[in-house]
């Protein structure tokens, strides 16, 4: 039976929360279970706790093997893991899943299928990767854990995209996040049943339907560094997701009535070491930042422009340099065009010159951050100015008079004028 369990302007309790994960579990006679949570790129998704919670329900009499959905991110240290699932999970119990050397092909989404929800621009059979683990016949149940929150390659993040991006290979990946960018990011983000979901939907029902598969899909919202739990969803069904992007919708969207002129947004450290993931940041507020406004984002621990060597070196040659300039590059230069990808998160990382993007960064130098398309500016000399300590959600005014809007985390929403999301 599914779970569910909504919580809205409040939160589910951690008992309520052990009780279901309990009802789940019991009366299955499981012997061995692997568990799909995300990485600490999730930090607020309350999938940690959930990780944990699992772990102590079923051992020491189920095996239970932990594989984060990785998608292309860096494989999670012994130390993250320790922060993210707590210090009591063995760390052998932890696998990484390799995207590229370690998935199987286990089916073909056609052409014609593709062409019709990309409205004609793409025109190729898309194919689905997965880690080759969970087609291990040995798991009694395989459990994905993860946030449905708003996305930018797939509209709204979690459900199937956790095995088929998280769990999935190059292949996929490269082709779902290309088919999103030239879709076009403002008209999917934050809705369910974009293009880059109907192609998920397909895998789920063709090829995913024979693995002992269930959801654990939470909503999730950050008050002053407080995680609420406020919907559980539990089960396999789709209609389990849908009613989770309601809430999201409802608890992750924030309509703001005018377009701020500058917003200013910090990057935990923590969950933030390159532009492929601070980039959040770009995609979470393009729909509310005003025509010639700024951006300016706070990066204490970015290092780096792409997660893997080969899209970093990608990502620095090329740069966020707008849409229809990547995709002409994309169509002459035969490296970016054989990682579809990484030219999706260079549409995805551009304001296409209707604002203006600084990095205030320590670990990567002016030269290095005006190559990629970005202004530069010191991290510290900005943290004396915008200190995160000091500023609440929102608008502030500051001591001589300028208005900023602050995001102390662009992970756990969707911010948007009223007037751009109603286009």
């Amino acid at each position: 039976m599914p779970i569910i369990i909504e919580r809205p302007e409040a939160a589910i309790s951690d008992q309520e929360l052990r009780e279901a994960l309990q009802q789940t579990l019991s009366g299955r006679n499981l012997k061995k279970v692997l568990l799909l949570p995300p990485d600490l790129t999730r930090l607020h998704s309350g999938a940690g706790r959930i990780t944990q919670l699992c772990y102590q329900l079923l051992s020491p009499d189920c095996q239970v093997d932990i594989m984060p959905a990785l998608g292309t991110h860096d494989a999670m240290t012994e130390a993250e893991c320790r922060l993210f699932f707590g210090p009591d999970i063995p760390w052998s119990s932890f696998i990484a899943h390799r995207w590229k050397t370690d998935v199987v092909k286990i089916g073909e989404v056609p052409a014609d299928f593709i062409r019709t929800v990309s409205e004609g621009r793409i025109d190729e059979a898309l194919q689905i990767e997965i880690n080759r683990r969970l087609l291990d016949p040995q798991y009694d149940l395989i459990l994905s854990i993860g946030q449905v929150v708003p996305h930018e390659v797939v509209g709204m993040a979690n459900y199937s995209k956790n095995i088929l991006v998280g769990c999935g290979g190059r292949t996929a990946i490269n082709q779902s996040h290309f088919l999103g960018a030239v879709y076009g990011l403002e008209r999917l983000m934050g809705r369910d049943h974009s293009p880059v979901r109907q192609v998920f939907d397909y895998a789920e029902e063709h090829f995913l339907s024979r693995l002992p598969l269930e959801y654990i899909l939470t909503v999730t919202t950050l008050q002053e560094q407080t995680v609420n739990l406020e919907g559980l969803y539990i089960g396999r069904d789709r209609s389990l997701f849908e009613q989770a992007v309601k809430l999201s919708q409802a608890r992750n969207f924030i309509h703001l009535d005018r377009e701020p002129k500058k917003m200013v947004v910090y990057l935990d450290e923590r969950e933030f070491r390159s532009t492929w993931l601070g980039n959040k940041a770009v995609y979470r507020t393009r729909m509310a930042i005003a025509d010639g406004g700024e951006l300016l984002i706070l990066a204490p621990g970015v290092k780096k422009f792409g997660e893997d060597p080969e899209i970093d070196a990608l990502l620095r040659r090329y740069g966020y340099v707008g849409r229809d300039q990547i995709l002409d590059l994309y169509q002459a230069h035969e490296d970016l065009r054989s990682n579809p990808s990484a030219a999706a998160h260079l549409i995805h990382g551009s304001s296409d010159g209707r604002f203006t993007i600084t990095y205030a960064v320590r670990h990567l130098s002016r030269k290095a951050v005006e190559k990629a398309g970005y202004q530069y500016a010191s991290l510290d000399d900005m943290l004396k100015r915008y200190d995160p300590d000091h500023l609440k959600p929102g608008y502030n005014q500051l001591p001589d008079g300028e208005e900023i809007y602050f995001i102390s985390n662009p992970a756990v929403g969707l911010w948007a004028s009223r007037q751009r999301l109603a286009h």
